[in-house]
């Protein structure tokens, strides 16, 4: 197996370096392709670049772009050269991406040409394309790391307040790709990537790819269309992304119908709650695929769970059994460890810390875990299925409820693709759940079939007191349901209802 000691320095220079690394299907012209030549000699001129430019060690470099071949040889340079590299999320608002390159102290942001009005003012930018005058050309030795290192900031998506900065060190992460690559031969595969690379799911896995010289196709963004052409475009054979992209994808069927897919042998979700409807959707849309229910944070890494030792099969709804290197406990609303609560855990992935936010409670127990503020259960072969958010919980007349649980049960429904459960306010409860929910095509479903359905297959407090139908479920800029957008909606409709 190999090992590495920068995260930025994955390249196996024993391989072949003229193999294609990146099908790019972003940038300012049609597809491109890089070899791992190519990137990595991107890296080492962004790597020297930087230091002609004067940046010290440990300073820190955003990245302001949609997905492209030089972000991520932009990101594995700065990271070379001992740099810290800070991917901002460039949905968010102007005022939200201004305090994210203050809050990091970015020294220089790299940018495309798109987002190049959203840098602040006054702060040195790079825009992707017209960086040839500063890259320095020639090899550079990647820093060693110290222990503990920062290499990466990856902020929050604020949604509960203002987004947080993420310490990753070196290690953290390089533990990430060893384990998950282990002594398997990945090189074969042909990853299709549209999740953002400011976010952990996309990131995490162009790294393994990297280190397992595979191949990435690079969507600048998801678009279903998009993503189900470049499928058979280029013979991709791994698929990746949070479930709602799937879901979007599955509505297309027409185009499902007539594109090849016959090259996918996996298929990995994460960073959200899968529901029965969609992975019967994508059993009937590529039978032959390998299909894996994920789960990760940005503050503990994407290896918590895998296969259950004896060999038992996973069930469909499962995240898996808690991974040999990882220590996982479920604590309870009093504080016991349990079957069912809040997990903590603990692996060599953890995050160093919150940057600058010293007035934040700890997130870490006294011994050491990681309190995710996700709420699971746990069957008796010790599989783990998630339940929902701690902060997502609501309490009506007396009652805890869980939207994920809620949500799971309304997409048993044959007639519903998605739902998302909200709380509004309720004189007499407190709160009370309502639901929006997204019909399959061609589906005659009516308010009182999903209240019905809702009260003969969970508790009756459970059952959503109101249903909106919409054609499709907002998302947030990292492709999961939005929540808070919801909520809002929801507000606003029960206030019109009173």
């Amino acid at each position: 197996m190999a090992s590495f000691t920068n995260l930025g320095d994955l390249i196996r220079r024993d391989r072949d370096l003229d193999k294609t690394a990146f099908i790019d299907l972003g940038g300012e012209t049609g597809p491109r392709e890089f070899s791992y030549r190519d990137i990595d000699q991107y890296a080492n001129g962004v790597a020297q670049g930087l230091a002609a430019r004067g940046l010290l060690r440990g300073d820190r470099v955003a990245i302001l772009s949609a997905n492209r071949a030089e972000y991520v040889a932009g990101l594995f340079g700065i990271m070379r050269a001992g740099l810290v590299a800070v991917p901002v999320n460039f949905k968010f608002p102007k005022e939200t991406v201004e305090f994210i390159i203050a809050d990091s102290g970015a020294k220089l942001v790299f940018c495309d040409g798109p987002r190049r009005t959203a840098v602040p003012s006054g702060a040195p930018a790079l825009v992707f394309g017209n960086e040839r005058d500063f890259l320095s050309p020639g090899e550079f030795a990647a820093v060693t790391p110290r222990t503990g290192e920062p290499a990466m900031f990856l902020y929050t998506s604020g949604s509960t307040g203002v987004p947080k900065g993420v310490v990753l060190s070196h290690q953290s992460h390089l533990w990430v790709v060893e384990t998950r690559l282990g002594a398997q031969d990945l090189s074969h595969h042909r990853y299709l990537i549209a999740a953002p690379l400011y976010h952990m799911n996309a990131l995490s896995l162009v790294q393994l790819a990297t280190a397992a010289h595979a191949s990435v196709v690079l969507l600048p963004q998801f678009r279903a269309v998009d993503y189900i052409e470049a499928i058979p475009g280029y013979r991709c054979t791994w698929l990746t992304g949070v479930p709602p992209m799937m879901a979007m994808m599955l509505r297309e069927k027409e185009r499902l119908a007539r594109a090849d897919l016959s090259s996918v042998q996996f298929i990995r979700m994460g960073s959200a709650p899968v529901s029965e409807s969609l992975m019967a959707g994508l059993k009937t849309a590529i039978p032959h695929a390998s299909i894996t229910n994920a789960y990760g944070t940005t503050e503990g890494g994407p290896v918590v769970f895998g296969p259950h030792p004896d060999g038992f099969p996973q069930p469909e709804l499962s995240v898996g059994y808690p991974h040999p290197k990882v220590r996982t406990r479920l604590v309870d609303l009093k504080g016991k460890q349990s079957d069912s609560g809040e997990l903590e855990m603990w692996s060599p992935a953890l995050m160093n810390g919150y940057h600058n936010r010293p007035e934040l409670p700890s997130p870490f127990t006294p011994d050491g875990f990681y309190r995710t503020g996700d709420v699971f259960r746990r069957d008796g072969n010790g599989f783990h299925f998630f339940t929902g958010r701690t902060d997502d919980m609501f309490v009506s007349g007396g009652e805890n409820i869980y939207p994920g649980d809620v949500e799971r049960m309304l997409e048993r429904h044959p007639d519903i693709a998605q739902a998302c459960v909200v709380p509004v306010d309720d004189d007499i409860k407190g709160q009370k759940p309502v639901a929006f929910i997204v019909r399959k095509s061609g589906a005659a479903l009516s308010e009182d079939d999903v209240k019905h359905f809702a009260l003969a297959h969970a508790p009756a407090y459970q059952h959503p007191r109101a249903v909106w139908f919409v054609d499709a479920l907002p998302l947030s800029s990292t492709n999961k349901i939005d929540r808070a957008a919801l909520k809002r909606e929801a507000a606003a409709r029960n206030q019109n209802l009173s």
